[in-house]
């Protein structure tokens, strides 16, 4: 393990606390959603000026001080299950973009759900995947069946934890169903929950929307794994400078993990955060900016500060190809969060700020993840890895190729890529010359080559689809 890097002093960490506090009680929050408001209210919290309530710091304090100090992921098995911060860092896909690189013609174009299959496909079978969140929308969801359309073929081809979000109570009651039907039942269900619903409640500047807030009380309610994540943008929807962007921020986090544990009592949350900083030459939504990175880093500390897990999307590229500008806003941003101590990251296979998933980005940044976790597994230290004795034996002049000390480590102490090329240039050129993006679609090609067979058993989905009418096939089909 490594020793987290810091951007703030403690004395900064709790002088943002106390400034989110005073932007609580003082500013306080518009509450759009009438049964959060009364549950505030409930509980300590003042309304004022039609819907704004404001939080008294003793109120504040009281339910933070509930916030558990682990949140789990749960898979279809045990053994995809993952708990932070110890399991940390866990590789997330990036999720929801509209549009999708054509894997065979490289052209963009609107995803549809026989994408996503493809896509939950390929994050079952890379390594450094831990979670699923659902990397696009789905263009041919039938009407009524939004989520259903994109959360069916995840399911039927990924075993892993999914993560995903819904769009109304009716949908969210839908997806229940499935979730029941395919668990075997709601007991069933309540006892392995492999779904993780995922929420942007919280609006900024210091806004709790109608939707997402009644969502996120729904699944408290059934103690059923939820958790937000707080995006402000300096510039457009919090103050330009960083540490106010924190501060606000911060003080979006504690508003609805204070809901949270209003709602229940020791409900697990994650401190997930998407700051940016705008690019105010054009208004452009920087999510590739160094600056995200440097947020992640400063809201790891707040997370440890309140001792629970966090994360967010990090790793982001603004760029429209995978290009070196793609390779290196992942790559900075994602390792500053490392150093940090984040313990998740939702950077994979999106490009162009969210916006297009890419199915080489999405091999590249499953590389760029075992990085970043060898670096999290930081340098074992004893008497015995120092190798004194080693070095007394080989002596200046030797070798230690042949040294059994060298024999015991070659395949754990370096991480050896698949895709990072390292031949000699003879060799590279010899096999075509290909560049990184041109391997990564190799390696897609050969995944989605070799199907898992569905994930759902024949007869559960038929029922399904009876019970579903029009719902989506969701079948693998190789592009």
């Amino acid at each position: 393990m490594i020793n987290n890097a810091s951007l703030l002093t403690q004395e900064q960490v709790e002088r943002t606390h106390a400034a989110s506090l005073e932007i609580l009680e003082n500013v306080g929050v518009l509450v759009r959603n009438e049964k959060a408001r009364q549950i505030f209210k409930q509980h300590g919290c003042q309304e004022e000026d039609g819907q704004v309530i404001h939080f008294p710091a003793g109120v504040v304090e009281k339910y933070r001080a509930m916030l558990p100090p682990t949140f789990t992921f749960y898979g279809r098995e045990l053994k995809y299950d993952r708990t932070l911060p110890q399991d940390g860092p866990v590789l997330v896909t990036g999720s929801s973009a509209p549009d999708i690189i054509n894997p065979v013609t490289g052209k963009v174009r609107r995803a549809t759900s026989a994408d996503i299959a493809r896509i939950a496909h390929l994050i079952h079978e890379l390594p450094a995947y831990d979670i699923f969140s659902i990397s696009t929308l789905a263009e041919d969801a039938p009407l009524g069946q939004f989520t259903l359309a994109r959360l069916y073929p995840s399911l039927k081809h990924c075993l892993k934890p999914i993560r995903s979000t819904t769009k109304d109570m009716e949908d969210a009651a839908s997806i229940m169903q499935l979730l029941y039907a395919l668990a075997g039942s709601q007991e069933a269900y309540h006892a392995r929950p492999f779904v993780t619903h995922h929420y942007c409640p919280v609006v900024s500047p210091l806004t709790m929307d109608q939707l997402s807030t009644e969502a996120m009380i729904y699944f408290c309610e059934k103690e059923l794994p939820v958790y937000p994540s707080i995006v402000p943008n300096a510039g457009l929807t919090s103050p330009m400078s960083m540490a106010g962007t924190l501060a606000q921020g911060n003080a979006e986090f504690l508003a609805i993990s204070v809901l949270m544990q209003m709602v229940h009592e020791g409900t697990p949350t994650i401190y997930a955060t998407l700051p940016t900083v705008a690019d105010m030459r054009t208004g452009a939504y920087a999510s590739g900016g160094i600056e995200c990175g440097m947020l992640h880093m400063a809201f790891a500390q707040m997370a440890h500060f309140y001792h629970v897990p966090c994360g967010g999307y990090i790793g982001l590229s603004n760029s429209k190809v995978n290009d070196a500008q793609s390779g290196f806003e992942t790559g900075m941003s994602s390792m500053a969060g490392i150093l940090a101590g984040v313990d998740m990251l939702n950077m994979g296979g999106l490009l162009d700020a969210l916006k297009v998933f890419d199915f080489a980005k999405a091999v590249i940044d499953d590389e760029i993840g075992q990085m970043l976790k060898r670096t999290k597994r930081g340098i074992l230290f004893n008497e015995e890895e120092l190798a004194l004795k080693v070095v007394s034996q080989v002596k200046p002049g030797g070798s230690f190729m042949m040294n059994p000390h060298t024999a015991k480590r070659m395949r754990s102490e370096a991480l050896l890529p698949r895709l990072a090329d390292r031949e000699a240039r003879e060799v590279w050129e010899k096999k075509g010359a290909l560049d990184t993006h041109a391997r990564a679609m190799q390696r897609v090609h050969e995944i989605l080559s070799n199907s898992n067979n569905d994930l759902i058993p024949a007869d559960v989905d038929e029922r399904l689809h009876q019970q579903f009418k029009g719902l989506v096939s969701g079948n693998l089909v190789k592009p």
